[in-house]
């Protein structure tokens, strides 16, 4: 049975290997690469790595020891692997909290009141600024660009999921939810279809409407 770390969390460990559930993972991606091409495999073995790290310590990054271990399993120098785990913003090189909670705060989602969710996620957490963990060590509050989710403005990404539509009071619905061990389904939280407009659709309403003349 693999060992993956032998240090408490949020202490930098100084060894990691891959459990059996990452070495299926891995075996995977692997498999999608010539041999003599394998270094492409960095970016995956990196998710692996921080995916593992969730798992089993409930701090998801990516310790410097795990990124020598995903250099030799790929045969580069360690320096290759470094480059990217810290120029992708998507990797934490630093423990986080068991709920990363990372704010939109870009044009769309600041129009439609990321201030807000902003807000209640401190309020709810008890964390003054963008970067820090609570002080129970449940979440870390972070604050990224476009999430791709315009339409459905403003969005907070917790981990892997997207909760969009979101406002204050909902904000902090979600938080005490996830303290209570609880995770809402992700996707809006007021029940909008994808990318529907708000308020049900304004034009075209009605499908039967005769068609202009000249037209089949």
């Amino acid at each position: 049975m693999s060992v993956q770390s032998d240090a408490p969390q949020g202490v930098e460990p100084t060894h990691f290997a891959f459990d059996e559930e990452s070495e299926r993972q891995i075996a995977a991606i692997l498999a999608k690469y010539p041999p003599e091409r394998k270094a492409s495999g960095t970016l995956p073995l990196l998710y692996v790595v921080q995916d593992q790290m969730g798992r089993t310590t409930g701090s998801a990054w990516v310790p410097r020891v795990a990124m020598d271990v995903v250099a030799a399993r790929l045969e580069v120098a360690p320096i290759r692997v470094y480059e990217v785990a810290t120029f992708y913003f998507m990797f934490n090189t630093k423990p986080i909290g068991r709920y990363h909670l990372q704010v939109c705060t870009t044009t769309s989602c600041w129009l439609r009141g990321s201030d807000d969710v902003t807000a209640a996620c401190k309020a709810a957490t008890g964390i003054s600024n963008f970067g820090e963990t609570s002080k129970d060590g449940l979440f870390t509050l972070t604050e990224v660009e476009c999430l791709g989710a315009c339409a459905n403005a403003p969005v907070l990404q917790v981990d892997n999921d997207y909760y969009e539509d979101l406002d204050g009071p909902r904000t902090h619905e979600l938080i005490e939810a996830l303290r209570r061990g609880e995770r809402p389904p992700a996707g809006s939280t007021t029940g909008r279809m994808d990318s529907a407009p708000a308020g049900g659709r304004k034009v075209l309403v009605d499908d039967a409407a005769p068609k202009p003349q000249g037209q089949g």
